[in-house]
């Protein structure tokens, strides 16, 4: 099981990804931020990055304006 943002659960599977998280999630954001267990994962990792089970994952929209 893999905990988002605090309060949503999803069924971990064997090579997940970070970029299946996305994808799960229906995020689809330019400008976000992903951290799994406290460690930021940056975006050329999505692909590739394996997501332990049990993980605590955050996924924060960047917002920006004038």
């Amino acid at each position: 099981m893999i905990l988002i943002n605090d309060r949503d659960k999803i069924d971990w599977f064997e090579g997940m990804t970070v970029r299946d998280i996305l994808n799960k999630m229906e995020y689809s954001y330019i400008m976000i931020t992903v951290t799994i267990n406290d460690e930021v994962i940056i975006d050329e990792e999505y692909e590739s990055y394996i997501v332990p089970d049990n993980a605590d994952v955050k996924v924060i929209h960047l917002c920006h304006g004038g």
